[in-house]
């Protein structure tokens, strides 16, 4: 498997990154919410033991504080237990807990009022770090003020939250190796289908089948039917090219005898007339060629996505060529062609249709010849080549189309240009159609399939 270029590594990778950073960021949260409930806990039972000593605490009767009874936690009866409290001035309480032993709460000398809490974090016995709540207190009988001060090892709040913080680190290690052990298996799962499909593609290299047709998921149905689409034109193509060849022997080999015929029958004599023949000959074979090679090609690129070729551009090329070629004659050819109007096929096919009705065109126009295109029903582009000249009767136009018919007979040539034209049209699902122009002449209109322009 390897690594930067693998589905299944992304996949997992993903993941397992995902389910880290998930886990870690959940692990911080509920961390910090434990020690904040610690913590609130912790001052909340600070507080209850700060109100039970002041409800204690009383004046005896040579006017110096007292407790009517022991505060009820016995950890206060404990030398160094963690929880102390005292009462008076700092530097000299009047009374203290056990658990205090020989020392004292170092509080800061705050001014306070009456039932104010203060909150201080003091170093204790033993060099331990203490949360103490000190408050300041009134008895009815007018003595002076006390204070009194209640402290806690906070140890225990960060004890607490160590204990928590490892058993939830344990317990979010085995829930992500659990979650990572999940996506393995659902991503194993899920690439199955493409396993199966590249199983079946080395079933259909070798020749043992020649679709796809295993059951996948809907995900992956759309490629597997692209895929037996392109099989299917692949099988199309082939036999339609086989066809071409065979077509284009056939044609080949007749006028090939008739060649060798006149070859042998070649003398010093009848040189010139045989020439003249095997000249014309040859044309004939190289129109033939002409011909089955456009619709082998028209027949190849039927079909294929991207292909596609701009009809403004290839007009107006090809009307440049002409005008030069016949300047002689004076003619003008005009373009109007939309910019978004594009075949969708090869260049070579549309200059071998669309030069082959503007080629004629300037043979029988008088002084105009127009070329545009609109769009047409189901997808297509009607392109128009009309021309000023004589015209074409209507019982003439069906046949013209035919393969060795001319549109001009006093001229040499195998009549294959127009029937070239309608079969690489039909090849690529379209036609021609021969009609009246409206400049007087005729109106070649070639009805092809559009395709969209990309940018």
């Amino acid at each position: 498997m390897k690594l930067p270029g693998s589905l299944r590594f992304r996949l997992l990778a993903g993941a397992a990154v995902s389910t880290v950073v998930a886990l870690a960021v959940a692990g911080i949260i509920l961390s910090g919410l434990f020690q904040d409930h610690v913590r609130r806990r912790f001052e909340a039972e600070l507080t209850n033991h700060l109100e039970q000593l002041a409800a204690l605490l009383d004046v005896g009767l040579d006017g110096k504080p007292a407790l009517r009874q022991p505060l009820s936690d016995p950890r206060f009866d404990r030398p160094l237990s963690g929880l102390y409290w005292q009462v008076g001035p700092p530097e000299a309480p009047s009374l203290r807990s056990r658990s205090l032993w020989d020392a004292v709460l170092p509080l800061p000398p705050d001014e306070m009022a009456d039932g104010e809490i203060h909150r201080h974090a003091v170093i204790g016995p033993s060099g331990r770090r203490l949360l103490a709540l000190e408050r300041s207190i009134t008895f009815p009988d007018g003595t002076a003020p006390q204070r009194i001060a209640v402290a806690a090892d906070e140890g225990e709040v960060q004890d607490a939250a160590a204990a928590f913080n490892w058993v939830l680190g344990l317990s979010l290690s085995v829930l992500g190796a659990v979650l990572v052990a999940a996506a393995v298996i659902q991503v194993d799962i899920g690439l199955r289908p493409l396993s199966r499909l590249r199983n079946e593609l080395a079933v259909v290299r070798s020749g043992r089948k020649k679709r796809f047709g295993a059951v996948v998921p809907s995900e992956v149905r759309p490629l597997v039917e692209d895929l037996n689409a392109l099989l299917d034109h692949s099988e199309a193509v082939i036999g339609r090219a086989r066809l071409q060849a065979g077509n284009l022997a056939h044609a080949l080999k007749t006028n090939l005898a008739v060649l060798a015929n006149e070859a042998r029958s070649l003398e010093p004599a009848n040189a010139r007339d045989l020439g003249v023949a095997m000249a014309r000959q040859v044309e004939v074979m190289r129109r033939h060629i002409d011909h089955h090679m456009a619709r082998a090609r028209a027949a190849a690129a039927r079909g294929v996505p991207g292909v596609g070729t701009p009809v403004a551009e290839c007009a107006a090329s090809l009307g440049r060529v002409l005008e030069k070629l016949n300047a002689d004659l004076g003619l003008r050819i005009a373009i109007s062609v939309p910019p978004d109007h594009v075949f969708a096929g090869e260049r070579e096919d549309l200059d071998e249709m669309l030069g082959n009705l503007m080629e004629n065109a300037c043979k029988w126009a008088r002084a105009r010849i127009e070329v545009s295109s609109r769009d047409a029903p189901d997808g297509m582009l009607a392109l128009a080549v009309d021309d000023d000249g004589p015209g074409l009767p209507a019982a003439r136009r069906e046949a013209v189309l035919a393969p060795g018919v001319r549109l001009d007979e006093s001229t040499p040539g195998a009549g294959l240009g127009l029937a070239v034209v309608r079969d690489v049209a039909r090849l690529y699902g379209g036609d021609i159609r021969l009609t009246e122009s409206l400049l007087g002449g005729l109106r070649a209109e070639l009805l092809l399939p559009r395709a969209t322009l990309t940018p």
